[in-house]
């Protein structure tokens, strides 16, 4: 019985804790959005939404680093630090939601035959 209840916890704490940025799934935004921008213009948000891509997914992975960790020393040591799992939240939605206007803006440069070349990182 005390066996159950470990793995019940263990599994509850692996749940709660952060994914790490390649398992976030990029939200559906549509190409439509940047309709009405020039090439040059997609070009400059292109560049801009990288960055922010890089950013996003370097905070989602050290959240989902930290959470790790924090999650193993209390299976190990100490359980209330379980508490501490802080999760995906509001990073985890940022990131897909960048990663989909990524796709967006792609898409909007293969419509508009802007020939802008996006690297995949």
């Amino acid at each position: 019985m005390k066996r159950l209840v470990l793995v019940a916890a263990s599994a509850a704490m692996l749940a709660g804790c952060a994914q790490k940025s390649d398992q976030i799934a990029a939200s559906y935004i549509s190409p439509h959005t940047f309709n009405l921008l020039s090439c040059q213009q997609i070009g400059q948000e292109a560049q801009r939404l990288s960055s922010r891509v890089a950013q996003a997914t370097a905070t989602q992975d050290r959240k989902a680093a930290n959470d790790s960790a924090v999650t193993a020393v209390s299976l190990v040591l100490f359980w209330p630090a379980a508490f501490m799992i802080r999760g995906n939240g509001e990073s985890a939605a940022e990131l897909g939601r960048l990663k989909g206007e990524m796709q967006a803006i792609e898409q909007a440069n293969i419509q508009k035959n802007c020939g802008i070349n996006f690297r995949r990182g």
